[in-house]
């Protein structure tokens, strides 16, 4: 009889489990909902837990967001950071790859942490921007780092601009492919790809503009 009771009592989570849970369940909520549509009690029924334990994680709703976006942010930051002594044209389809699966397999935490910028809520907002100020960071300290562009090329302010709005364009592409993947993974690799490439060719769009063959 023990041994049948200890069978049909549920594991105690760990403080991380727990926590991890939450966001989990966090991230599919947000992701399906706007901001102000989002109740804690949602997220306490479908987690199995009280609003109290809930609260005890995070104070506020806020602070909920902001950590679901938070991790978000992490985890790709993680997945596409640069590898030290390899060419950057080398790393960029292999980093898109591991993107693309985590965009993929987290489908609802990808968007809820995209959902941000629309968030009312000023701190929330904030959240986002530095976690996409962080990307843009790490793709430049990778251009700086490799030897085709080098430090002076990192530092231009129109290279900065162009990777910010690789950016942009690589999410609008990864949240249009996840409502009906009309290109494979592979083709939606190859699209961001040559985008990047483009613009920071060192000989091409980043910088003056070509002269037309005729004028040459």
């Amino acid at each position: 009889m023990a041994a049948n009771r200890g069978e049909r009592t549920r594991r105690r989570l760990s403080t991380g489990e727990r926590r991890e849970q939450l966001l989990s369940v966090g991230a599919r909520l947000f992701s399906e909902n706007p901001y102000d549509e989002v109740w804690i009690e949602q997220v306490a029924e479908i987690a199995g837990v009280s609003r109290g334990l809930l609260y005890h994680y995070f104070p506020t709703k806020r602070d909920f967001f902001a950590a679901v976006v938070e991790r978000e942010s992490a985890r790709m930051l993680r997945m596409t950071a640069a590898v030290p002594g390899v060419p950057i044209r080398e790393q960029l389809a292999a980093g898109l790859d591991t993107y693309l699966e985590y965009v993929d397999a987290h489908a609802h935490g990808y968007r809820a942490f995209h959902r941000a910028d629309a968030a009312g809520d000023r701190s929330v907002r904030r959240v986002y921007r530095n976690a996409l100020a962080a990307q843009e960071r790490q793709i430049l300290s990778a251009l700086a780092a490799d030897p085709e562009f080098g430090p002076a090329f990192g530092s231009r302010a129109d290279v900065r601009l162009a990777v910010r709005g690789w950016l942009a364009f690589t999410t609008a592409v990864c949240l249009e492919w996840l409502r009906g993947p009309e290109l494979s993974r592979e083709q939606v690799r190859e699209l961001c790809a040559r985008a990047l490439l483009g613009v920071l060719s060192p000989a091409g769009a980043v910088g003056e503009p070509d002269e037309p063959d005729e004028l040459r």
